[in-house]
């Protein structure tokens, strides 16, 4: 929700306020006008306040402009100063000589403090950074307070008292005043300056790039990895990779998640499995000389090619989901050693595509995410009817047929809500809007009319949610580790360290208990719009009686339940065509934009004897998911052992090979003619 300065009539005013009181200080230093100056000078101070604490955007646009904090409060002082001299008599200057030495001082304390504080940073970025792995050899320890390493807010704080103080002396004329505060921002300067300069001492810095280099090869060499986890994203992107870390954690051996930009560890969920962030690609081919044999990719990146340049290492494409659209076909998926898909459509899928993915290549392996989805329990006649609408995203290539929320989700979510037997979920795609703002645009009206009807059925709530709230703070214990705001990398390192033994375990038994307790605490029959990553999509699978949602790895991963589910054409395409198109679609009731057919739909649904599709469900299951026996996760962990497996006679027959040719080429010297000696001359 943006907050009420953040419309642009609220940056204009808070800009122009700014410029209004810039040229009244100005006038009233000029005039002098006492009054007229404290009055303007409190005023820029006070807005300066807003822009840090409400409009930060404001701050970049201003510093483009060259007219940055530094710039406004050298000028802001620079004004009180000649409003000083220009008051009273015209020997002040000899008064006043001392004190702009002091101002003078202070701003040169303040530049000094910026130069050892990029020092600190710089020693405090290391070229790994690690979660759930034990890095106190690394000589980790707490980041310095934030006012030290940001500038703006240590100008505004330290010359807070200096320029308090000019502004004293200004309405009373004592020098006493302006002296005192200088002295003040003088100490806080040194004292901060002090603080930094003790962590550079060698005993307080963080181990060296090379110190930590060979701490990583130490580490590698111990833990002794099998498989990992490779990604690389934005920040929205990491969805794709929490997918897979419950059925990484399970596999035989001994798993790693390597991954590539540093604002990613603390976007991967929680998880025991040991977490290497590698940012350069230097540090990354370190892996070559591990014990790691398979990474397994669920997306692809720019900067995937540059790992898939590991000669000792097999690869493995799973992607993030799998539905009938172009993107689960990507042409850069033959860059792999394997492609590894959830059942025989997808199989066919990549022959159809011919994009270069050999079909020896492809592994069948199902969707370990899914051993999670319950299969469909009791009918939910004479009760509510609980309806999931989990609509996918916009996509990247504009087509109307991606998602459903423009043109057809406000109807859908009328129909559904105007049916008194209906309880609605919501659970929109993370990146909705990301693309085209018309769906960001649509997803707030959406919500806005589940929160109205919810408003108009005013179920009540339960009295007592001491349950819920005992089971939140156990899992957000669990899973969530006290950091300070203005925590840097290095000191989160020291305290996501080694988890403790069995903490996975309590993390699964606590979710269970807190999904339990949390839909035992919702009012019977109130709508719930979910954006947040509890609960999960999977947990609202198990608790609807039918889908909604678009062509996307959703419909595919909710056939695992044996419930039904509708998806939305809004591609244009006739029924026949859509069907023939998507095979997803094959088992699903298609409903058309206008959202006509959910009262028919809703039927089926509350009449099970009515619905015809159960059969088909059941084998379009089998389809895209493969066989229920053996399980997924028993297939993955084969996949992964198969690979492995690959890995390591791939790695025998080139030491073999090389040591061949050394042999060829450094002849036994045993055997080798002695050289002659030489003529005399």
């Amino acid at each position: 929700m943006p907050t009420p300065l953040s419309s642009v009539p609220a940056r204009a005013l808070v800009a122009a306020l700014l410029v209004a009181a810039f040229c009244g200080q100005a006038l009233a230093a000029l005039q002098p006008h006492v009054p007229l100056l404290l009055a303007s000078t409190v005023v820029s101070l006070a807005v300066e306040g807003v822009m840090y604490r409400w409009q930060r955007g404001m701050l970049s646009v201003f510093a483009k402009s060259h007219a940055d904090i530094t710039v406004r409060h050298v000028l802001r002082d620079l004004l009180l100063v000649v409003a000083l001299l220009r008051l009273g008599e015209q020997d002040r200057e000899s008064v006043y000589t001392p004190l702009v030495g002091g101002l003078l001082a202070f701003y040169a304390l303040h530049c000094a403090i910026q130069a050892v504080s990029v020092l600190v940073r710089r020693t405090r970025t290391l070229p790994v950074v690690t979660r759930n792995i034990d890095a106190s050899a690394l000589r980790l320890s707490t980041a310095p307070p934030a006012l030290l390493r940001r500038p703006g807010d240590r100008l505004l704080v330290f010359g807070l008292p200096a320029t308090a103080g000019l502004l004293a002396t200004a309405a009373t004329d004592d020098p006493r005043c302006a002296a005192l505060g200088i002295a003040l921002s003088l100490g806080l300067g040194l004292v901060g300056l002090y603080d930094l300069l003790v962590r550079l001492l060698p005993s307080r810095r963080p181990a060296g790039e090379n110190e930590t280099l060979q701490w990583l090869d130490a580490w590698l060499a111990e833990y002794r990895p099998t498989a990992g986890l490779y990604f690389s994203g934005g920040v929205s992107s990491a969805y794709q990779a929490n997918m897979w870390l419950e059925p990484l954690a399970q596999l035989d051996g001994r798993p790693l998640i390597v991954l590539r930009e540093r604002f990613m560890v603390a976007k991967i969920g929680p998880t025991d499995v040991p977490i290497l962030c590698l940012p350069k690609v230097s540090t990354l081919m370190r892996l070559e000389e591990s014990s790691l044999e398979v990474l397994i990719h669920p997306s692809n990146s720019g900067k995937t090619s540059q790992v898939l340049r590991i000669p000792t290492l097999k690869h493995t494409f799973v992607n993030h989901g799998e539905s009938d659209k172009l993107s689960s076909c990507n042409p850069y998926a033959k860059a792999y050693d394997e492609v590894w898909v959830a059942g025989p459509a997808a199989r066919e899928r990549y022959a159809l595509a011919e994009v270069g993915v050999e079909d020896k290549d492809v592994v069948e392996i199902g969707r370990p995410q899914l051993d999670a989805v319950r299969p469909q329990g009791e009918t939910p006649a004479g009760g509510l009817t609980t309806v999931l609408y989990a609509p996918t995203w916009e996509g990247w290539d504009g087509n109307p047929g991606n998602t459903s929320v423009i043109e057809a989700g406000e109807n859908l979510v009328r129909a559904l809500l105007a049916d008194p037997g209906v309880r609605l979920l919501y659970k929109p795609h993370p990146l909705t809007g990301s693309v085209d703002p018309r769906a960001g645009a649509a997803d707030l009206r959406i919500r806005e009319l589940i929160r109205a009807a919810v408003r108009e059925r005013a179920g009540e709530r339960p009295g007592d949610t001491a349950e819920l709230d005992l089971r939140t703070k156990e899992l957000d214990r669990l899973t969530t580790t006290a950091v300070r705001a203005n925590a840097d990398q290095l000191e989160r390192m020291l305290l996501q360290s080694a988890p403790e033994p069995g903490r996975a375990q309590a993390v699964a038994a606590a979710t269970e208990a807190w999904e339990e307790a949390y839909w035992a605490s919702l009012p019977e029959g109130e709508h719930q719009v979910f954006i947040g990553a509890r609960p999960t999509l999977y947990a609202c699978f198990n608790v609807a009686d039918l889908l909604i949602s678009d062509v996307s790895s959703v419909v595919s991963d909710f056939l695992a339940s044996g419930k039904p589910y509708a998806v939305a054409n809004t591609s244009g395409l006739s029924e026949d065509v859509f069907r023939k198109a998507f095979p997803t679609v094959r088992a699903a009731t298609v409903l058309a934009p206008d959202a006509a057919g959910v009262p028919d739909l809703l039927e089926t649904v509350r009449h099970p004897e009515k619905d015809e599709l159960v059969e088909a469900r059941a084998e379009l299951k089998r389809h895209l998911l493969g066989p229920d026996e053996p399980t997924s996760q028993e297939r993955f962990n084969e996949a992964v052992r198969a690979l492995g497996s690959a890995a390591r006679e791939h790695r025998a027959r080139m030491a073999e090979r090389m040591a061949a040719e050394i042999t060829t080429e450094i002849p036994d010297q045993r055997s080798a003619t002695p050289p002659q000696p030489a003529h005399p001359a």
